[in-house]
């Protein structure tokens, strides 16, 4: 056998190791099994490593040599249309499958994403580019679908709609070709101790990347096969996600000899390139032979996925795979360096930059009998590169300017230390060429010292320098209809909206009317983006304003993810909108604000009365659900700028509005006795109810509602707490039930009396509140608090403060500036006239003795007198009570007077007439 020599050598280690024949000789001799088996299979297994420049070397070389007519590459099947939209690329990016409406999933999980990054330093980059670009040649993914991924996960999570900038991957599931790494945390801690690294990153660099950056193929294949098969054997084999890898092997075997079986293919032309950890499965179904048992493949649901390619980085994949940050930028730097070193062109995708063609050579001969690469390869030592000065010496140089310029005080020495403190470093560790980790490390203790001046440390300017954190782009071809049409709409702003940078656009609506499209577009992204890619600086859109001039900031190249995934929900923005605004006010969590919330976007954003009336259907039958007053506030500010809007632009309002309002008006005064008494309301939601009933009362009645049912709710409320008893008496005097001197006459009881007086603070707040509902209490609410500072003794005023400022403060915020106002208008405004003044509540009533003048006065004084009950209610309400002088009645009696009135103001008798239509 190729590897008896071998086995033999690693039995006898294990022997003396262990002490005896164990756990560990069988684990040893089953990798070399696992190799000997990978390599006997007639259709050639290619193991990579993910995002891996050596795996990406030896493929561009094997490629070169072998040139395959048909390249089997494990990725989701699924995601095969999407490769050839590369070609309008800027690496990296990641290809995208997403479904919001879901089929067979829980509803709850909505969205779900899965996305797989593309790098250009990838073994499967180098395939797909070699596939697509060499005629003949075919392509063939056979990894479980999307749908597949999901259903063989134990917990369907949702993906993240909003992430930050640095995260273009979002909470998106990532799919990636060789997860080489310890499925247990002993393994990689003990590997990492005695490795003397810090992460996994660095020590897959340094044992594995760079012995493999230079070896041969065969070499390349049995030395990741066994580390593949190694962690496999280690890997804990009752967990659901090793059941799940076996599966992933039984699904993509039975893919390739489907696909053999159609075309009849010749598996000697054929390369099949998977994981490392894969290539060493030894499932049954595993196999390219005729007669080898299938993997039963389940169907599908009936979600619906859509496709698309989204920016990545090289940060995002380091993120979402758990590598070392700056670990992929090192990775593409020793990809373009070993590249240079050997003298490689790499296979680019034809419309990509900087993309270079060249002829592949004449393929290699049928490669022989597999021959043991691994026995001298692990018996000797590894061959390391010795110490490049050159490179160290430009990169110490380098950071030190770097850092210069982001407010270090670094100088030549610093860098002279950098360079001598690599050396050593790469010593310690057993290295005789410093890797960018020594390097990094070196940096950070030489310069970083104890703070970092700027918003970049020492680690992060490595990172820079060593190729920084790459971002890629989606090209507008390969945009979806929806990302494409916004940009032409935009495009009369005559910027560069893919730029990956801020930039101003400048909107003067009078001199170009034409940028008025361009300014509601904007005002649609800002409402469904994220709320850093599009910031109005000038100008804001709300019912009832026009602007002429606007100012913006666009960001849509940093947050070309989400312009691209709003086209996986429709064809135009504005289907977009109208779905998302659905959306809201049929959630099962909808309240009657969120709806009218909706009513009064669709009426900023879209001109369909039909969705607005459809909206405004669905608040209603929200409110008439609600048990609850919790969103009061919002319902009554909404309704109040939706018909302030309705009465300045229409004749008449609309018919769910009325219905709104007759609907609100009952629906509150039902609650309205509950919620006076209920302890989870607060004051607030209850001075919302009666805002919305006494406001809205002269509309609801011309509608057909009873003011006997808001009189009936009122009286039927029997608060306890301070601030609703301060509400009920606003109320009641709304209502005329409680003359304003009944109000004072209480208020002054409770200023009187020491048990009451400390919480008084929250009738004041309840008072405050029913400035709402009734503001005409303003100069009443300034008189209370003039009463109390006026009255209360220091001893009692003091610690009474406090707590009055925190009451109003959290319970009537919104209303002091009322108070405040009114307070403005009832004390003097200079200091001189303070020690004159007399408060209006306590100035003497003065008697106004009834002359009647001669002309239309005199009518009036007349039929004042005659209707005393109603002029007597008029002065209590004005605090104005006096006593009544007689007045002689005229000649002709009241309709004399009458007919004085008419006749003297003429205008006001036509306008009357002209009403009532007579």
């Amino acid at each position: 056998m190729t590897f008896d020599s071998l086995r033999e050598q690693l039995i006898s280690a294990a022997e003396a190791l262990g002490g005896g024949p164990a756990a560990l000789p069988e684990i040893l001799t089953g990798i070399v099994d696992d190799v000997d088996h990978a390599l006997r299979e007639p259709l050639e297994i290619f193991p990579v490593c993910h995002h891996s420049p050596a795996s990406a070397l030896a493929m561009l070389r094997r490629l070169r040599e072998k040139q395959p007519k048909v390249v089997y590459l494990e990725l989701c099947e699924d995601l095969q249309p999407l490769l050839t939209e590369l070609r309008n690329c800027r690496l990296p990016v990641a290809l995208q499958a997403f479904a919001s409406e879901l089929e067979g999933f829980p509803k709850e999980s909505a969205p779900l994403s899965v996305i797989a990054p593309i790098t250009e330093a990838s073994a499967e980059y180098q395939a797909v580019a070699y596939a697509l670009e060499t005629p003949g040649v075919e392509l063939v993914l056979v990894d479980r679908s999307t749908d597949h991924v999901f259903q063989w996960q134990p917990d369907v999570t949702p993906a993240g709609s909003g992430e930050p900038e640095e995260d273009l991957h979002g909470d998106a599931v990532g799919v990636e070709i060789g997860d080489l790494r310890p499925r247990f945390a002993e393994l990689e801690e003990h590997l990492l101790h005695h490795g003397r690294v810090r992460h996994w990153s660095e020590w897959w660099d340094q044992y594995v990347e760079q012995p493999l950056a230079g070896a041969d193929h065969e070499t390349y294949r049995q030395v990741m096969v066994l580390v593949g098969s190694l962690f496999r054997r280690l890997a804990p084999h009752d967990t659901r996600r090793f059941a799940s890898d076996e599966d992933r092997e039984r699904y993509m075997w039975t893919r390739i000899r489907e696909h053999l079986a159609a075309t009849g293919a010749d598996p000697a032309d054929c390369l099949y390139i998977c994981g490392a950890f894969h290539a060493a499965g030894r499932v049954p179904e595993a196999g390219s032979a005729p007669g080898t048992p299938d993997f039963t493949i389940s169907p599908r649901t009936g979600t619906t996925w859509l496709y698309g390619l989204i920016p990545s980085s090289h940060s995002a994949i380091e993120a979402q795979f758990g590598l070392a940050p700056g670990s992929v930028s090192i990775a593409a730097a020793t990809w373009q360096k070993q590249l240079t070193k050997h003298r490689l062109t790499p296979f680019k995708l034809e419309g990509q930059r900087s993309s270079r063609k060249k002829a592949l050579p004449v393929p290699a001969a049928a490669p022989g009998p597999v021959t043991d690469h691994l026995s001298g390869y692990l018996a000797g030592p590894p061959v390391l590169d010795g110490l490049d000065e050159e490179e160290l010496r430009g990169w110490c140089v380098d950071i030190v300017r770097l850092a210069r310029r982001n407010g270090y005080l670094a100088s030549t020495a610093d860098a002279i230390a950098v360079f001598e403190t690599s050396i050593l470093l790469a010593g310690m560790r057993g290295r005789a060429r410093p890797t960018p980790y020594d390097f990094q490390d070196a940096a950070v203790t030489c310069i970083e010292k104890d703070t970092v001046p700027g918003r970049r440390d020492v680690r992060r300017l490595c990172e820079i320098l060593l190729g920084g954190d790459r971002i890629g782009r989606v090209g507008y071809d390969a945009m979806p209809p929806l990302a494409r049409d916004v940009f032409d709409r935009l495009e009369p702003l005559g910027l560069n909206l893919e730029q990956r940078s801020i930039q101003r656009a400048l909107l003067d609506l009078n001199a170009r009317p034409e940028l008025a499209a361009c300014s509601q577009l904007l005002w649609m992204l800002r409402y469904l983006l994220p709320g850093q890619a599009i910031r109005p600086i000038m100008g804001s859109r709300r019912l009832g304003e026009k602007h002429f001039q606007e100012s913006w900031d666009l960001d849509l190249g940093r947050h070309q993810r989400a312009v691209i995934e709003l086209g996986y929900e429709g064809v135009t923005v504005e289907q977009v909108l109208e779905q998302r605004l659905r959306r809201d006010a049929w959630d099962p969590k909808a309240t009657a604000a969120i709806a009218l919330k909706a009513v009064e976007n669709s009426l900023l954003f879209l001109e369909s009365p039909r969705l607005t009336e459809e909206l405004g259907a669905r608040a209603i039958e929200l409110l008439s659900a609600e048990r609850t007053v919790d969103d009061a506030p919002a319902v009554l500010r909404r309704i109040r700028r939706l018909l302030g809007h309705y009465r300045a632009t229409t004749p008449v309002l609309p018919a769910w509005c009325e219905r709104f309002v007759t609907t609100g008006y009952a629906h509150y005064c039902t609650l309205l006795p509950t919620a006076f008494v209920d302890e989870a309301t607060g004051v607030r939601q209850v001075g919302a109810m009666l805002g919305f009933l006494f406001s809205l009362e002269s509309l609801a009645l011309s509608l057909g509602c009873d003011r006997t049912q808001l009189e009936i709710a009122v009286r039927q409320s029997h608060p306890e707490s301070p601030a609703k008893v301060a509400l009920l008496w606003a109320a009641l005097h709304q209502l005329g039930a409680l003359p304003l001197a009944d109000l004072r006459a209480r208020v002054g009881e409770l200023l009187g009396n020491p048990l009451v007086v400390p919480a008084v603070p929250q009738y004041v707040s309840g008072f405050v509140q029913a400035l709402e509902p009734v503001p005409r209490l303003a100069p009443f609410v300034v008189e209370t608090l003039s009463r109390a500072f006026g009255q209360l003794p220091d001893p009692v005023l003091l610690p009474w403060l406090p707590n009055l400022i925190m009451t109003l403060r959290q319970q009537a915020a919104e209303l002091v500036p009322v108070l405040t106002r009114e307070a403005g208008r009832t004390f003097p405004g200079a200091l001189a006239a303070l020690d004159s003044w007399i408060p209006p509540w306590k100035a003497p009533a003065r008697a106004r003795p009834a002359v009647v003048p001669a002309g239309p006065a005199s009518a009036a004084a007349v039929l004042l007198a005659a209707g005393r009950p109603s002029a007597d209610a008029v002065a209590a309400l004005l605090g104005c009570e006096g006593e009544w002088t007689p007045v002689a009645m005229g000649p002709g009696g009241d309709e004399a007077v009458a007919a004085a009135l008419l006749t003297a103001y003429p205008e006001a008798a036509n306008a009357v007439a002209h009403l009532v239509g007579a």
